[in-house]
């Protein structure tokens, strides 16, 4: 199935299995209860698309820009989607990862609400002032990401491993968190911790 085809415009349950795309543009597409399963988008771009109630399994999508796309109630599972720009969407609602690599990613000044990175690698990940309230981060490697004037309200971290969050810079009401991971929490009171 060709997804540059301009004959094709709206995908309703359809599953797309192995396609690889490398640089290809992807425009005014719509897909709803769509399946991609061990599919390839390398420096794609998808403008103007709509993902509704998708599903991307085993997929790798690397330094891919979804300008002015909207994603709605879309799972990623065991899946690569590295360097994907957030910011350049026209709307993002309800984004559930699940054992993936996020790595690189940008979700700077976004709202979304109840974000889920369950049991995946956010190395370097972009969530400034980012409104990631009531997201779930259990089981996740946040190793160097920016948490700057981000609002992680009600979001649970229990689990997770190499935050570094500035609890004076980031609104963490009723957050949750596990030790011994939270003790990293103390690192921004400039206070001397003992064992």
């Amino acid at each position: 199935m060709n997804l540059l085809s301009k004959d094709e415009e709206s995908f309703y349950k359809e599953t797309f299995t192995g396609i690889v795309y490398s640089s290809a543009k992807i425009q005014n597409k719509e897909f709803e209860n769509c399946v991609f399963d061990k599919c390839t988008f390398i420096e794609c771009t998808f403008d103007a698309c709509k993902f509704i109630d998708c599903i991307f399994s085993n997929c790798s999508i690397s330094a891919a820009k979804p300008y002015n796309s909207q994603f709605f109630n879309v799972t990623f599972i065991d899946s690569k989607i590295m360097g994907f720009d957030w910011t350049k969407t026209k709307t993002v609602r309800e984004l559930i990862f699940k054992k993936c690599d996020i790595s690189y990613s940008n979700f700077s000044y976004i709202k979304l609400h109840s974000l889920k990175l369950i049991e995946c690698i956010a190395k370097e990940v972009n969530f400034n002032e980012a409104d990631l309230t009531e997201g779930i981060f259990t089981q996740t490697d946040f190793s160097l990401s920016i948490f700057s004037n981000t609002n992680l309200t009600k979001t649970d971290f229990r689990r997770a491993i190499n935050y570094g969050i500035d609890i004076k810079f980031n609104i963490l009401k009723k957050a949750k968190f596990s030790l011994p991971e939270a003790t990293s929490l103390l690192r921004s009171l400039d206070i001397i911790l003992e064992i």
